[in-house]
């Protein structure tokens, strides 16, 4: 039974995102000739065909290798034999990539395909000069490069950066299609990308799992099925999330569903609730039953799992003919105010103190990342208070006001206004690398992970061995050190808004992301280091931490105080340029920055500074109490030695 699976699987999924695919496009118009510029049968169809492949090629290659990676034993042959599944999907995906490429620039230049110089010359201006071209030159160049090193890498660590590689040529996708152009492009970037990402996961760990049976043997299936299992749901809470976010932007109403946008959406929600429903199903009833090695072949849960991925099939094809199809809301909206322009979104009424509180601005991405950090917290907690063992109420109580406060930085009235406001922007910043970190650091949350994951003995790496393979490392060494954290946390202000760097995070989303998590990692490292509790490969005294601290401190205030004192806007073509009516100027804005940088962090310094004083105080008196021990053990043994050897120098003539 699971050799016909092995061919059933994969050919059902594509068989039926095939024929998704083609009623999709009946159903929403888009396989229909165009009035004003029809690029031909070919394009109409091909065109989400190989779109549609692309996505499976994604999906196979991501998926193997993250399953690779959390759920395979590299004592086993599966493990090798996923790397190939990887190699071989990658391979896919480049040339699905390369004829999307080739299509996309048909339909744009209505041109008919010709072997002469003038068509090449022309193709090749088109993937190298316009922003679309170079995206899936991007593409196809990314997943050549994922074929080749899933046949060269082996080592699990650098596999690891493999798959974010592999990760990297699913953003110009994201940034592409609907979501380029919607109002509200920031979401419907992060949704778009959060939805291809997780969706790849979820089946391509699928597929991989169907590929991998035969190296499955002897009690193996389960394992792997039971971890696989925890990664989908995972995915598939992202990726319904992700998906409503998405037609919440293109749909508008709920009347509009009736429409054939809508009706492909419903049709899209449908697949996803029955997957739910299969992963559900396996998960309470199934896999436990495959833990054994006598029903490793259950043939109800491999028709199951041939099922499901019927349905991801379906999935596949309404996704792909969703990005041909016109929503309902107009995604391009003509207006001539210049923050429109400069942003995508219409400005904020007047900043008022009671609208840092009232005006929001959500970011999925952040909501996600905080919700999954307190849920495994709190799973993490009562894991441990279920055998007995405790844990200090006031760790819980610090890690999840520190993610209410990140909650929101990226989501609330800071983030509606940073785009708009350059004081806004260094407020964020400021408790972002500071405050956070603050309340995270002392939750011990290594600890609790070391405390409450369980081990694995067969080979593979859970995220208990990914966490202190990443504790103990040599960069991990490095980067706790506390100068090296204090320069880093320091440095970064100049190296950031000094540069173009500023300029990416401001007017790029991505580059906002980046700036969000890069500020949030300097100040995490840098508190670790001045009062970190959970393990680290060095610790420095707490004199050093001290003067580290005042240093990093006095740094920060010379670049807040440069910032009230100079003239020059930081990027004027976007904060100059903003078209505001309210408020003060640019440049006094700016100033009013500079004040923020140099007096916000101050109560954070303080409050640093007096919990070294206390651990460096607690840390003597340890030490007094361990020596009076030893002295009573010993009878004083090296303070009479001492004395003896005080006696003999004063004997001596």
């Amino acid at each position: 039974m699971p050799r016909l699976v092995r061919v059933a699987g994969p050919a059902v999924l594509l068989v039926v995102a095939l024929l998704s695919l083609l009623a999709a496009l009946q159903i929403g118009g888009a396989a229909q000739a165009s009035i004003i510029f029809d690029p031909g049968p070919v394009i109409r169809y091909g065109l989400p065909l190989v779109t549609m492949l692309v996505n499976i090629g994604v999906a196979g290659t991501i998926g193997a290798l993250v399953l690779a990676l959390f759920a395979l034993s590299d004592r086993e042959p599966e493990y090798e034999r996923a790397l190939d599944v990887a190699a071989g999907f990658a391979a896919f995906w480049t040339v699905a990539s390369g004829a999307t490429a080739f299509f996309t620039y048909l339909g744009l230049s209505n041109s008919k395909v010709s072997l002469d110089a003038d068509f090449s010359q022309l193709l090749g201006q088109f993937l190298t000069g316009s922003e679309v071209g170079q995206a899936w030159l991007g593409i196809t160049l990314v997943a050549a490069t994922v074929t080749v090193l899933c046949f060269a890498v082996r080592n699990r660590t650098a596999l690891f950066f493999v798959t974010l590689f592999a990760g990297i040529g699913l953003l110009p996708m994201a940034e592409q299609g609907h979501s380029a152009g919607a109002s509200g492009h920031d979401i419907a970037v992060t949704s778009l990308g959060l939805h291809l990402v997780f969706a790849a996961v979820w089946l391509g760990g699928l597929l991989t799992i169907v590929l991998l049976r035969p190296s499955l043997e002897g009690g193996r299936i389960g394992p792997v099925l039971t971890r696989y299992s925890t990664l989908a749901i995972i995915c598939f809470i992202v990726v319904a999330a992700s998906g409503y976010v998405n037609a919440a932007l293109r749909v508008g109403s709920f009347g509009a569903l009736l429409k054939p946008y809508g009706i492909l959406i419903l049709l899209k929600v449908a697949a996803l609730g029955a997957l739910g429903l299969f992963g559900l199903t396996q998960r309470r009833f199934l896999i436990a039953r495959m833990q054994q090695p006598k029903n490793g072949r259950n043939p109800a849960f491999w028709w199951l799992v041939v099922a499901e991925l019927g349905f991801m099939g379906i999935a596949s094809g309404v996704a792909a003919a969703l990005a041909r199809t016109d929503p309902l809301v107009p995604q391009v909206q003509v207006t001539t105010t210049p923050a429109y322009v400069l942003t995508g979104e219409p400005m904020p009424p007047q900043l008022t103190f009671a609208r840092y509180f009232t005006e929001w601005n959500f970011d999925l991405l952040w909501v996600l990342i905080t919700a999954f950090l307190a849920f495994f917290y709190i799973a993490g907690v009562w894991r441990l208070h279920k055998r007995g063992d405790r844990w200090p109420w006031y760790r819980t109580t610090t890690w999840l006001l520190g993610l209410a406060l990140l909650f929101y930085v990226t989501n609330g009235g800071i983030n509606a206004y940073e785009k708009y406001l350059f004081s806004a922007h260094m407020l964020g910043h400021m408790v972002l690398g500071m405050m956070v970190p603050l309340l995270l650091v002392p939750a011990a949350p290594i600890t609790l992970a070391m405390r409450a994951i369980a081990k694995r003995s067969d080979g593979s790496r859970g995220p208990r061995e990914w966490i202190l393979l990443a504790v103990h490392s040599r960069v991990a060494g490095v980067l706790g050190n506390p100068v090296v954290a204090g320069v880093i946390f320091a440095g970064s202000l100049w190296l950031f808004y000094y540069t173009p760097l500023f300029g990416w995070a401001t007017r790029d989303h991505i580059g906002h992301t980046f700036m969000i998590v890069h500020f949030l990692l300097a100040g995490y490292l840098f508190i670790q280091a001045l009062i970190g509790v959970d393990p680290a490969p060095y610790r420095a005294p707490y004199p050093i931490r001290l003067i580290v601290l005042l240093a990093t401190v006095g740094f920060h205030a010379f670049f807040g105080v440069g910032l009230m004192t100079g003239t020059g806007l930081l990027q004027a073509s976007w904060y100059g340029a903003m078209g505001r009516t309210w408020g003060v100027s640019a440049i006094a804005d700016q100033q009013t920055g500079g004040g923020i940088a140099w007096s916000v962090g101050e109560i954070p310094t303080v409050i640093l500074a007096i919990v070294i004083a206390v651990m460096w105080s607690r840390s003597d008196t340890k030490e007094a109490k361990r020596m009076d021990r030893k002295a009573d053990r010993d009878g004083d043994f090296d303070l009479a030695e001492y004395n003896r050897m005080l006696q003999k120098l004063s004997n001596r003539p």
